[in-house]
């Protein structure tokens, strides 16, 4: 699977900032605030984001950990990166970016005192082996942070779900000239465990001493933290 997603994000990689706008009506912003607020970083600290795409979460810990922080951006799909240096540049933040697989980290061990992804570890060929390896990079009782969609019930979920099926695929593949990406990425969503079903996730990985689960927009999205052991 990680071939196919790498050549779909490589594919969208141009436009997905603008897109990802239209389709959220700018409220992952909000979204990536909150998982900011919820890993408790602060002034000094090492920051791991994976699957970091155009830099956006990097940008928002570096605001957050300072001058004197450190924050790294990997993804393993080059071409989401690319935009990613210069738009750091233009807000004043230093942010180091390098292509990385989030299931093999080319860090040492306690490395980092946050991890992140956002929207991305449901494109991973194993989330348990990421969980595992983005708690082995950051120290014992720092945090790993997951902001991932989830599946909203009731009168809202209906409403998301043909928003999804629907409006995403046209929308996405008009912007992009590739609707099959945002039929695909709509579809991992419904898919992937989300809300307690993703806390045994982080169970099975052995690598958590806690973990909590953070809805947001209704359950639209979550944020989920682990404290490493």
């Amino acid at each position: 699977m990680s071939t196919e997603v790498r050549e779909m994000f490589s594919s969208i990689a141009t436009k997905y900032d603008v897109t990802n706008e239209v389709l959220s009506f700018g409220i992952h912003r909000l979204w990536r605030r909150k998982a900011v607020r919820l890993s408790t970083a602060k002034d000094g600290d090492r920051v791991l984001d994976c699957a970091s795409g155009t830099g956006d979460l990097a940008l928002a810990f570096k605001r957050k950990v300072g001058a004197s922080g450190r924050v790294v951006g990997t993804d393993f799909c080059p071409e989401m990166l690319e935009s990613a240096p210069a738009k750091a540049e233009k807000a004043g933040l230093q942010v180091d970016f390098q292509v990385a697989d989030a299931m093999d980290l080319p860090f040492a061990t306690d490395s980092f005192d946050v991890a992140s992804i956002s929207f991305g570890i449901r494109n991973v060929d194993d989330p348990v082996k990421c969980l595992k390896e983005m708690a082995r990079v950051v120290r014992p009782g720092g945090h790993v942070v997951v902001l991932e969609f989830g599946q909203p019930n009731g009168a809202f979920g209906a409403l998301f779900r043909f928003y999804s099926k629907t409006v995403m695929p046209a929308v996405g593949g008009l912007l992009t000239g590739n609707r099959a990406a945002y039929q695909y990425l709509p579809a991992t969503s419904a898919a992937f465990p989300a809300g307690d079903k993703f806390l045994e996730l982080m169970d099975q990985s052995g690598a958590y001493a806690a973990k909590s689960a953070h809805a947001l927009t209704f359950g639209t999205a979550y944020v989920y933290v682990g404290t490493v052991r």
